[in-house]
């Protein structure tokens, strides 16, 4: 992609998504015990070094894996509205593995809606031990093409 012989700026998908958490002790089984993330990482916060910082990941800590959490046990709950995050998706390769991760939340006493069908992927949604909201989507089958809004006028 260039534009007047240049290389166009580009993102290449989100690296990591940052939490807050009331304790890592609660949290920390959740993420690693019952949605298999590996703990990456155990530190502080850099920015705030009173403020323990936990990052959790496959297996490699690859960008696009990660979901970090920072413990805040002071802080209030959040409320919901505009500039606040409405959930984060996790992805799985099937339907097979969607049902399965549905079983598999049930036994360890996770609740989770039914299987959705949202038309470009299938999902279940769930919540940790401080509330947000974890969709868990198949991979497919997928957008596809689309004509960008430019090109509709």
């Amino acid at each position: 992609m260039e534009a007047g012989g240049q290389k166009r700026l580009q993102i290449t998908g989100i690296h990591h998504v940052t939490l807050i958490c009331a304790s890592l002790e609660r949290s920390a089984p959740f993420y690693r015990d019952v949605l298999g993330l590996r703990i990456v990482e155990e530190t502080v916060n850099e920015d705030d070094p009173t403020a323990r910082h936990f990052f959790f990941g496959d297996a490699a800590g690859a960008p696009g894996t990660v979901v970090s959490l920072i413990e805040y046990p002071q802080m209030e709950e959040a409320r919901v509205g505009r500039g606040g995050t409405h959930h984060l998706a996790l992805s799985v390769e099937s339907a097979e593995e969607l049902e399965g991760w549905r079983a598999w939340l049930g036994s360890q006493g996770v609740q989770a809606t039914e299987v959705l069908d949202r038309t470009y992927f299938h999902s279940i949604y769930l919540r940790d031990p401080d509330g947000h909201i974890i969709e868990i989507a198949t991979r497919g089958p997928g957008f596809g093409p689309r004509v960008e809004s430019s090109q509709l006028a």
